[in-house]
């Protein structure tokens, strides 16, 4: 299950050291992915719907926190184009 904390409070950000983290950008499109590990991201620009093969559409975008568990098989559709911090672990 992906897990979406919209615009968590600064305080935590900080503490997860999110600002220190990785940047990925990628312009509007859509493609599958698979993650084989947790992965952790900040979305500092952008808006994104992603589908799990299950069929879940989980919608999210800037300001927001998410999380991928591992072995999840998902289809990203970037909305607007996304700019993220990330790490994965």
């Amino acid at each position: 299950m992906i897990e979406v904390n919209h615009h968590p409070d600064l305080k935590v950000l900080k503490d997860t050291g999110v600002f220190n983290w990785q940047v990925w950008s990628k312009a509007a499109s859509e493609f599958p992915w698979y993650y084989s590990d947790k992965e952790t991201c900040y979305i500092l620009e952008g808006e994104v719907v992603v589908t799990t093969d299950q069929g879940e559409a989980v919608h999210f975008g800037k300001g927001d926190l998410v999380v991928f568990p591992e072995g999840l098989s998902c289809t990203w559709k970037i909305l607007k184009n996304v700019k993220k911090h990330y790490k994965f672990g």
